[in-house]
């Protein structure tokens, strides 16, 4: 059985994604043996960039012309599309000022200069080209992309939380940040996954890995506001990982 060809791309973004793939030490050599890596820059230069892919790992927003085309491309010559880590999957931190004037910006911090940059409003994956999987997180979890890999490498559909970060807090039986210490925690409105990492080491969760679905955004503002949390703090820190995703649920 040949193994499936397969390409990791990092539009705008930190490229933290790419280093943990990298960072799978310990799986790195069976993920090779399993997979036929053709496009891969930041662990080689010596790429394929024009054969077909049966499966795209791509990481990052897209914030220029050149982004929208390098994942058209990829689209074009993938059998299956993966957004991972936040930025693909929602827009992430870039996405911030996409509701403010992108000119006046561009002009406040480039000056004239930046009227000749390749610049837009940031975008996630799926706004642009149908993504077949999501993998989200702030940078995505190791077992996570371990575990769907095998997934799809089984031919099943990758069996991601549904669950929010409180549930994880919950199984580890850690102390609520928000309930014992009246801390503003985006634990029951965040995608679980992480293991609820932040909150057992004291620090309230910061809504990294982007809103579970359906989340209850009534009742967990209506009860940070009876802790004297205003509204407007609250959307704040929502926005800072999904912002469009936020401000449909905060309406």
């Amino acid at each position: 059985m040949s193994r499936p060809k397969v390409g990791i791309f990092g539009l705008t973004g930190c490229a933290g994604d790419q280093l943990v793939i990298l960072n799978c030490e310990d799986q790195l050599l069976d993920l090779l043996g399993l997979l036929d890596v053709r496009d891969f820059l930041m662990a080689s230069s010596e790429g394929d960039g024009q054969c077909e892919l049966d499966i795209s790992f791509v990481e990052g927003a897209v914030l220029s012309e050149e982004d929208v085309t390098r994942l058209e491309r990829i689209r074009e010559r993938s059998r299956l599309l993966v957004a991972v880590g936040t930025c693909a999957v929602f827009g992430g931190i870039p996405a911030m000022d996409r509701v403010r004037d992108r000119d006046r910006l561009i002009l406040d911090i480039y000056g004239v200069k930046g009227r000749e940059y390749d610049s837009l409003p940031a975008r996630a994956l799926n706004e642009i080209v149908d993504v077949d999987l999501s993998i989200t997180g702030c940078p995505i979890e190791k077992t996570e992309f371990l575990s769907a890999v095998g997934s799809l490498l089984r031919g099943d559909a990758p069996l991601l939380p549904e669950y929010p970060v409180c549930a994880e807090c919950k199984m580890l039986e850690s102390n609520c940040l928000w309930i014992e210490h009246g801390e503003v925690c985006l634990g029951p409105l965040t995608v679980g996954g992480c293991g609820a990492r932040c909150p057992a080491l004291g620090i309230a969760c910061v809504g990294c890995r982007g809103p579970v679905d359906d989340p209850n955004v009534a009742s967990a503002m209506a009860r940070l506001e009876e802790q004297g949390v205003s509204r407007d703090e609250i959307v704040r820190k929502l926005r800072t990982f999904a912002p469009m995703e936020v401000e449909a649920l905060a309406e």
